[in-house]
Order: C-alpha cells, then sequence, then structure tokens
C-alpha cells in the first residue's frame, strides 16, 4: 500500500520518543499535520532538516498544525536527538518500517538511503501534499506554505 494525494491516513501507532505509545487517531483527522520521515537520527541532512522544523514550530503551531518526524532509528536514538537539539515536536520510532510501508516511502540512492518524504495533511486527515526531495532544507518552507494554504 502507497498513500497518495487524496487518500485518508489510515490509524496507526508507533512510540514516541520518550518511550511511549502514539495513537494517529490522537490528531489525524482533528488537525493539520506535518509527517516528515527522514534517514537518521544526528547526520547532517536529517540534523539541518530537525532543527528547521524546530526553529519554525512556532509558525506551525500558531496556524494550528502539527510536526511528527518518523524514522527506524530507536526510541532511545530519539530521545538522545531530540534533547541535544531541543526538538519540541514528536518523533517516532519505525524499526520495523511498518510506517514507511504504510504511507509507501521508499529509498533513495540505488535503495541505500531510507527515503525523505514529507506529508502534509489536513485536518480530515486527507493527505494534500507530498514532497520528496533529498535536499532536507526545502521540505520546511514547502510544508509551511502549504499548511498556510490550508488554514488561511
Amino acid at each position: 500500500m502507497s498513500l497518495k494525494i487524496g487518500d485518508i491516513v489510515p490509524n496507526f501507532t508507533a512510540k514516541d520518543s520518550h518511550g511511549d505509545v502514539f495513537e494517529s487517531q490522537s490528531v489525524i483527522g482533528r488537525k493539520p499535520l506535518v509527517i516528515y520521515f527522514y534517514p537518521k537520527d544526528d547526520t547532517p541532512g536529517c540534523t539541518t532538516e530537525a532543527c528547521s522544523f524546530r526553529d519554525q514550530y512556532e509558525d506551525f503551531k500558531d496556524l494550528g498544525a502539527e510536526v511528527i518526524g518518523i524514522s527506524s532509528d530507536s526510541v532511545k536514538s530519539h530521545h538522545k536527538f531530540a534533547h541535544k537539539h531541543q526538538l519540541p515536536f514528536i518523533l517516532l520510532s519505525d524499526p520495523d518500517k511498518k510506517l514507511r510501508n504504510i504511507f509507501g516511502v521508499r529509498n533513495n540512492l540505488f535503495g541505500l538511503l531510507p527515503g525523505r518524504v514529507t506529508y502534509i495533511i489536513d485536518k480530515n486527515g486527507v493527505v494534500i501534499l507530498i514532497f520528496d526531495s533529498l535536499n532536507a532544507a526545502k521540505h520546511i518552507p514547502k510544508a509551511l506554505e502549504t499548511i498556510k494554504e490550508l488554514v488561511l
């Protein structure tokens, strides 16, 4: 299965950076969402992307949106990454790549790197944008612009 624009995001659960179970229905269908998949905690591109989302997080919150980052790193790795870079948003651990499969995030660079894909979901739980780019810096302005168009 692979989510496409116009699809409703199915319910899912995953552990967050505190080891708590996150249930998607707590936010999906209630507020706009930015769900971004990234390759690995504490690598240069992923740190740039996470810190950029951190720096713009209040802008997303002011628009009523939530940001969620997902990678296959462990809960412990996410906890260290979030603490080190003071990330205020949810990080979910996807060690078995279940969420990557639900969303249809493919590997890049000849299958060597987990993909970097951002999904924008409206408050009804519908996917309205899928942004697939290895360039970490491009995801944040694209996500913010799309959320603004949704709510303003």
